[in-house]
């Protein structure tokens, strides 16, 4: 379940970025108040009114201890931490993790993902087998990382255009 909270704030955050935002069949949030173990990346479909939910990383300078939870947000270069707010989905690309999407922060609190390369792309450290071996996730540069296996239906998901929100309650 989508906490209440996060949709109502991106739900305030679609509303804002409104002339930005051309595809609004589904909006991503991510619950970085729920520990890196579960899945807190959920996908919303409005029109077919369901929600995915996948495990998704956050930056390593958000929690520099690795205890599977988010400390804090950052948006400064270097920080490798994971930034809070509004991310508008752009181009699909192939990088060193394979392919991958942009994001353009729409926020003050992540206007600098882009000079960032703050993307959503596929990682080991995100495969959920690690769970049952270390109780958490591997960490990201700040990037939203996911497992390999579910690269695929994310991009597809989550096509350019689209809102993500990223916060904690």
């Amino acid at each position: 379940m989508v906490n209440p909270w996060l949709v109502d704030r991106a739900l305030d955050s679609l509303a804002r970025h409104n002339p930005l935002v051309w595809s609004r069949d589904v909006v991503a949030i991510v619950d970085f108040g729920l520990p890196s173990s579960v899945p807190r990346f959920h996908l919303v479909d409005i029109l077919a009114g369901r929600t995915t939910s996948l495990r998704v990383t956050h930056g390593k300078g958000s929690d520099p201890d690795h205890t599977g939870l988010l400390q804090s947000f950052s948006n400064a270069a270097g920080s490798m931490a994971t930034s809070e707010g509004a991310y508008l989905t752009g181009d699909t690309y192939v990088g060193v993790h394979g392919l991958s999407r942009r994001l353009t922060g729409l926020d003050s609190t992540n206007d600098a993902a882009e000079a960032r390369a703050i993307v959503i792309h596929a990682a080991w450290y995100a495969d959920p087998a690690l769970i049952a071996t270390q109780g958490k996730l591997g960490r990201s540069d700040g990037c939203f990382a996911v497992g390999e296996q579910d690269i695929a239906l994310l991009l597809a998901r989550l096509g350019p255009g689209r809102l993500i929100f990223a916060g904690r309650a």
